[in-house]
C-alpha cells in the first residue's frame, strides 16, 4: 500500500489532520459517485483563471452524516448545530476484530469527553475499499448517549457494516440524537484528550458533508456542550 501524501506533517507539535485528502482515487461506497472534477476554465486554454466543476457524493474522505441521510424526517447536515463538532474530543482505541460491531467493553479507555472518536484501524487505506471494517453496535450507542456523549466518530466509512441494508448503528444514532463523523484518518493519532474542529458545510438539506477535521491542543474555552456524566470525566472536568 502507497500512503497517501498528508498535511498532517507541516502542522505545529501537538496538531493532527484527521481528514485523507480527496482525489479520484478515494473509495466511496460501492455505486456512489467518485470525486471528479472537470476543468470549465484553464490557463493552458487561454482563459484568465482556473475553475472547475466538481462532482462527487457528499460521503467521501472524512464527512459529517446528516440525520436525513438515515431518517426520513431528519434535518439535513445544514441545519445541524454546529457546535456539536467543535470542542473537546477523545481518541480511544478499541479492541474488535476486522469486521465486527465495537461493544463497550472493547473501548481500551473509559470515556471522558463528549465526543469520542473510535481508533480501530480496520480501514487502513482511504484509496481501497473494503467491506469488512469495523462498525458501531446499538449497545456501543446506546451506552455512549447514556453518558452525555454528543458526537461519535471513527475511522471507517460507515458506522454499520459495509454490506448492512438494516442500519441498526444509524437508527440508534438517531433516536440518541448524535452526530456522526466518517472515514477519519486516526493512523498515528495517540489516545488522549483534544479539541476537535471539524465543521460541516452549511448545505441545507444535505445528507452529508465533507469535513477538514482536525485535532489540536485541548482549548476549554470551545466547549459548549454539556459535562459529560460519567463520574471519571466529571472528576476529569472539575479537577
Amino acid at each position: 500500500m502507497t500512503e497517501p501524501l498528508r498535511s498532517r506533517d507541516a502542522l505545529p507539535a501537538g496538531w493532527y489532520d484527521l481528514s485523507p485528502p480527496i482525489c479520484p482515487a478515494t473509495a466511496v461506497f460501492p455505486g456512489d459517485a467518485a470525486f471528479s472534477a472537470a476543468l470549465a476554465m484553464a490557463f493552458e486554454r487561454g482563459d484568465h483563471l482556473r475553475l472547475t466543476t466538481w462532482t462527487t457524493t457528499p460521503h467521501v474522505g472524512a464527512h459529517a452524516d446528516a440525520p436525513c441521510h438515515y431518517a426520513a424526517d431528519g434535518p439535513g447536515i445544514g441545519e445541524r448545530p454546529v457546535a456539536r463538532y467543535i470542542g473537546d474530543a477523545q481518541v480511544v482505541s478499541v479492541n474488535t476484530r476486522q469486521g465486527e460491531r465495537i461493544a463497550p467493553g472493547d473501548l481500551l479507555r473509559p470515556v471522558l469527553a463528549p465526543r469520542v472518536l473510535l481508533r480501530t484501524d480496520s480501514f487502513a487505506d482511504p484509496n481501497q475499499w473494503r467491506d469488512d471494517f469495523c462498525s458501531l453496535s446499538v449497545e456501543l450507542v446506546e451506552h455512549l448517549a447514556a453518558l452525555g456523549v454528543v458526537l461519535v466518530g471513527l475511522d471507517t466509512p460507515s458506522v454499520d457494516p459495509g454490506p448492512a441494508k438494516t442500519l441498526l448503528a444509524h437508527a440508534a444514532v438517531h433516536r440518541a440524537d448524535l452526530a456522526i463523523l466518517e472515514g477519519l484518518d486516526l493512523r498515528g493519532v495517540p489516545d488522549g484528550l483534544y479539541t476537535l474542529l471539524a465543521q460541516p458545510l452549511r448545505v441545507q438539506g444535505g445528507d452529508a458533508s465533507p469535513v477538514r477535521a482536525l485535532l489540536v491542543p485541548r482549548q476549554p474555552g470551545l466547549e459548549t456542550g454539556p459535562v459529560l456524566r460519567s463520574p471519571v470525566a466529571s472528576a476529569l472536568n472539575h479537577g
